[in-house]
């Protein structure tokens, strides 16, 4: 499943087109005329996600805001963009994470990122930053 985090910009029909599996996203901030939504909850093999853009929960200054609304829907797994920086923490009450960008990253040295997310059968759930 691919699972994007906003700022299609127009290109919704293009990523499901090319990306051959089930596709899920949420509307950014440049995502103006965009029939997306802000946010989405949902069940993958047990884990419960909470997937948002994450301007809306100053994601740029911080993960408090965000952290809050995932602990308040019950959200084992929170996936924002916004910054376009990749971002991990990891706790035992949730896992916060941004993959960061494939073409537009701000992080130190500017690499494109992305990341990939295996559950595992008996739930476990491992996660991997990748640099272009």
């Amino acid at each position: 499943m691919l699972l994007h985090l906003g700022d299609v910009e127009g290109g919704e029909e293009y990523i499901e087109a090319v990306a051959g599996c089930p596709v899920c996203m949420v509307a950014g901030n440049n995502d103006f005329f965009s029939f997306l939504k802000k946010e989405r909850e949902f069940t993958l093999a047990g884990k419960k996600i909470f997937m948002t853009h994450g301007h809306n929960y100053y994601v740029s200054v911080g993960t408090e805001e965000i952290r809050r609304a995932g602990l308040a829907r019950g959200a084992d797994i929170v996936m924002f963009g916004h910054t376009h920086r990749p971002y991990f923490e990891q706790d035992d009450k949730i896992t916060i994470l941004n993959p960061g960008s494939l073409s537009y990253p701000r992080q130190p040295g500017r690499q494109g990122s992305y990341m990939i997310m295996e559950i595992k059968s008996d739930g476990q759930v491992d996660f991997e930053t990748y640099y272009l």
